[in-house]
């Protein structure tokens, strides 16, 4: 890593600054700025800006499909060459969704679940008034943050079928640390979706709650063929019945964020799952408590 990297990055870490650049600005027209710019169609530029964002970060593109790009966005979204994400094929084990870093986990307490700490929020309005935050009463959640180098797509954690999406509109705070140690229930301010599944083995329900922030142009979700974004004005709730395999493709966002993943009463989060640490889709996140497979 050269100096002008180094120096970069550290003037960046820096929480004042940061939370002064990425916050105090107009956040949704910078979003819709950051969506326009991305989807520009010119190598050159692609190359450009992948360089610059280099400097900031630790992007790593050798597991990804293709290595060229006609785009930020395509970039962004990339898939990665067949095999780089080996997917936890142990049936009483949820396999992480996404790329990322395990923000908090924990039980859930009288509806109540943790951003940082002593920041909690309701899951009853992150949920939006169509959740049923008392399915996961005493359950167990785990935050995934995604930074904006890390691979993009979210997957199925187990065979299910997702039932019911619901869009949430909100603003678009940085969900960096920075801010969740700053800005109260921000995760419910944001704009999110409730993704709704019931897995096939023993019905149990399980939500993931894909969080969208500052430059995130949008939300892709393949099973319902729905692009969800600042602007968008469709129903805010769509039935589904979508059949997934474990591992499956779900979506992508267009630049990093998060994903809140719950889980109803019995689940515990795997060996090694801890705050601070590295986690990849397909790797165990949480087991059935009872020591058989699901169901």
């Amino acid at each position: 890593m050269s100096m002008t990297s180094r120096a970069l990055r550290a003037l960046a870490m820096q929480e004042d600054l940061n939370f002064l650049l990425t916050n105090r600005i107009p956040r949704i027209a910078a979003t819709r700025l950051m969506g326009r710019f991305s989807g520009i169609r010119s190598p050159l530029l692609a190359r450009a800006s992948i360089a610059v964002w280099r400097l900031f970060t630790d992007l790593d593109l050798d597991e990804a499909v293709p290595q060229r790009y006609e785009s930020l966005q395509q970039c962004f979204t990339r898939a990665l060459r067949p095999g780089a994400r080996p997917v936890c094929e142990d049936p009483g084990v949820l396999a992480s969704p996404s790329d990322g870093i395990v923000g908090e986990l924990g039980r859930v307490v009288d509806g109540r679940v943790y951003q940082a700490k002593g920041f909690p929020y309701s899951i009853a309005e992150l949920l939006g008034p169509r959740g049923d935050p008392a399915a996961f009463e005493g359950g167990t959640y785990v935050t995934l943050r995604l930074t904006s180098a890390m691979y993009h797509r979210f997957h199925a954690p187990h065979d299910c079928t997702v039932e019911r999406v619901t869009h949430l509109n909100g603003d678009t705070w940085n969900v960096n640390p920075i801010a969740l140690r700053r800005v109260e229930r921000l995760f419910c301010r944001n704009e999110r979706a409730a993704i709704e599944l019931r897995l096939s083995r023993g019905g149990h329900r399980v939500t993931l709650v894909p969080i969208a922030a500052i430059l995130v142009a949008s939300i892709r979700l393949h099973f319902a063929d729905l692009r969800l974004h600042v602007d968008y004005d469709g129903p805010e709730t769509i039935v589904c019945d979508a059949r997934l395999r474990k591992g499956e493709e779900m979506g992508w966002f267009e630049h990093g964020s998060t994903i809140v993943v719950f889980a109803p009463e019995g689940f515990e989060p795997c060996e090694g799952v801890a705050t601070g640490r590295r986690i990849r889709m397909g790797e165990p996140l949480l087991r059935c408590a009872d020591a058989g497979p699901i169901g």
